[in-house]
């Protein structure tokens, strides 16, 4: 795991494999939603005897409002075949802003804001889908020390 980044950077990014299951949420049921998300995912993975290959993830395809287009779940070593709701996609490569929240979800908003405020003063244009990857378990006894890698593919 690379460490925190405090500002956000640009990178170069492999395509990924991922199994998500997708939905669209409220976003006042995400906490349901990605327990079960990520069990699911897990589960047909295992089945299908294909590896996970990072963290849990939330890939959103397109701006959250009151409900989120997003399919959660993990990185996998190759596709998984469609099963039980759980699909597989791949993350794009090439050029993406990343920046790494540190801190509680309740933080997420203004970690957003900061990272397109940097977007636009670098007159970058972003794709409409991005994603996050929880590279810690929240933990209630120390929410400070949750990591979350936030990822948005540049529009080229």
């Amino acid at each position: 795991m690379s460490a925190p980044t405090p500002e956000p950077e640009i990178v170069t990014l492999e395509p990924t494999p991922v199994a998500v299951l997708r939905e669209t949420v409220p976003m006042a049921e995400l906490t349901e939603y990605f327990g079960r998300a990520f069990e699911k995912t897990m589960a047909v993975a295992e089945q299908q005897s294909i590896a996970l290959a990072g963290p849990p993830l939330a890939v959103y395809y397109g701006m959250p409002g009151e409900t989120a287009d997003l399919g959660g779940g993990f990185p996998t070593e190759r596709l998984v075949d469609a099963y039980d709701g759980v699909t597989g996609d791949t993350l794009p490569g090439g050029r993406a802003v990343q920046l790494v929240h540190v801190g509680s979800y309740d933080g997420l908003t203004q970690t957003y804001d900061r990272l397109m405020a940097w977007i636009e003063e670098q007159k970058l244009s972003v794709q409409p889908t991005m994603w996050e990857i929880y590279l810690t378990e929240p933990d209630p006894a120390n929410p400070e020390a949750t990591l979350t890698r936030i990822v948005w593919p540049i529009a080229e």
